[in-house]
């Protein structure tokens, strides 16, 4: 994300005039085979809303000893439900417009933009935390970035059957002063640093060598993330994060069960996808309430997953049979999301399971997309106040891009991106079919918090 600094010229000297912006870049992705032996996560952290606006509003980090294990829990379940909140409004918002498919990272974009959130005051901080739903927090609002870093350090350790890898880093106007509080928050609770960079001088140079970074970290999956028009000579500030995702099934399917099989994108129109096929043991139940199976596909080492929620044949998603014709998406709560996938819910039976082979890559303005959900003030001149960033309030936010990469196949997952119900029980000595050959949501979460790191509709191939 970037942050311009706005013409003061009718308050200011000339003196006291200097070129500036803020550009917000988060980027994430996920494949499909095992993962290499000498892989690492890199060091990450993420964010939890304080109180009052951004930490450096306030008074600096905690000092002291770490707090007890149980406080980091109850952490990580209320940044969960912030996120997971932020993330099924960003799946409606995303997907309204038409039956397209989606894929992003709700994980990526929170932590790139509590990281902005770190220097928001006033109106400005108070949207971001309405959008971004840090106000919903259980944990009674304090400690989001504690809990940015709590979780993230959770989710990315080592010695997993997977590699997940997040990473944010600052890269700031090397002629700007930002704000010692500021600098040392992001590099707290979120590992970033601040490289100094020559925007002034050498805009698309700068914007080259940021590109160059996020594709290291997505194992150049995600390339040329910011487009030629996101830097300029009034940029001070690019926030990025950048996150990804490798996981081998933890029962892969067998290749040469895969088949050419038509996928019905709706009632009159259908395509032709490679579909994979397994018969096996999965925990799998039936909502009746949006006539909707959902499926827990586990990952390697059982801590990640994929659910996936396919409704019933000839409904696509944005239909339920109820007199409103109501919106899979739209009866999809956090708290809704957490009941349906409880695995203590769930059945767990023998299913033949159809899933195809996809892959997605999506680009996002998210400027115009968070200005709509009514994060409004922080892209206004004369109204965003970011001086928790700087001493005078000069930063504007002027660019959010996110990009986004999956691929599901036999071997597993590759992903990057810089909830009362009915249950149905069904005979345990019946083989349940699971054939998602029609429009489906699916979701990559993190099983011991339930924090989603990934989700989409996969709609068309």
């Amino acid at each position: 994300m970037k942050l311009d600094k706005y013409n003061y010229s009718h308050l200011q000297s000339p003196a006291e005039q200097r070129p500036g912006e803020l550009c917000v870049s988060p980027a994430g992705g996920g494949a499909a085979d095992l993962p290499p032996r000498d892989a690492q996560p890199a060091p990450a952290a993420m964010g939890a809303a304080p109180g009052c606006p951004g930490c450096c509003a306030g008074p600096r980090g905690r000092s002291g000893p770490p707090p007890p294990r149980g406080h980091r829990l109850t952490i990580m379940d209320a940044l969960a439900e912030a996120n997971g909140s932020f993330a099924l409004d960003l799946l409606r918002k995303l997907g309204e417009d038409s039956p397209k498919n989606v894929f992003f990272s709700p994980m990526s974009i929170s932590s790139a933009l509590a990281m902005v959130f770190l220097g928001a005051k006033g109106n400005t901080a108070a949207q971001m935390s309405q959008v971004l739903s840090f106000h919903r927090s259980r944990g009674g609002g304090g400690d989001v970035h504690q809990g940015f870093q709590t979780l993230l350090n959770e989710v990315n350790r080592t010695g997993t059957q997977y590699v997940l890898r997040t990473a944010n880093r600052l890269f700031g106007e090397k002629s700007f002063s930002f704000l010692a509080p500021f600098k040392d928050a992001c590099l707290k609770f979120y590992q970033a640093e601040m490289e100094e960079l020559d925007f002034r001088h050498a805009g698309q140079e700068c914007r080259q060598h940021i590109n160059t970074w996020v594709a290291e970290q997505t194992e150049d999956k995600i390339k040329d993330l910011l487009p030629p028009d996101a830097v300029t000579a009034m940029t001070v500030l690019v926030l990025v994060n950048a996150i990804y995702f490798k996981g081998s099934w933890d029962k892969q399917f067998d290749k040469q069960h895969t088949q050419e099989s038509p996928f019905y994108v709706s009632p009159g129109e259908q395509k032709t996808v490679q579909m994979m096929f397994r018969k096996s043991t999965y925990k799998i139940t039936y909502i009746g309430d949006i006539f909707t199976q959902v499926l827990m596909l586990p990952y390697a080492g059982q801590e990640l997953d994929m659910v996936i929620m396919l409704p019933d044949k000839g409904r696509d998603l944005r239909t339920t049979c109820t007199a409103l014709s109501l919106q899979v998406e739209k009866a999809l709560t956090y708290e809704k999301f957490l009941e349906w996938t409880d695995p203590e819910m769930m059945d767990e039976e023998e299913v033949e399971l159809f899933l195809p082979r996809f892959k997605l890559a999506e680009t996002y303005d998210m400027a115009a997309v968070l200005h709509g959900l009514g994060m409004t003030d922080a892209f206004e001149e004369g109204l965003a106040d970011f001086s928790g960033m700087s001493a005078n309030r000069e930063l504007v936010l002027s660019k959010a891009v996110h990009k986004s990469f999956v691929e599901v196949n036999e071997e597993g997952t590759e992903a990057a991106a810089a909830s009362a119900a009915v249950m149905m029980l069904r005979c345990a000595r019946m083989t349940t079919t699971f054939r998602a050959d029609h429009p489906f949501l699916f979701f990559i979460q993190h099983s011991k918090t339930r924090g989603i790191l990934f989700c989409g509709r996969f709609a068309s191939p």
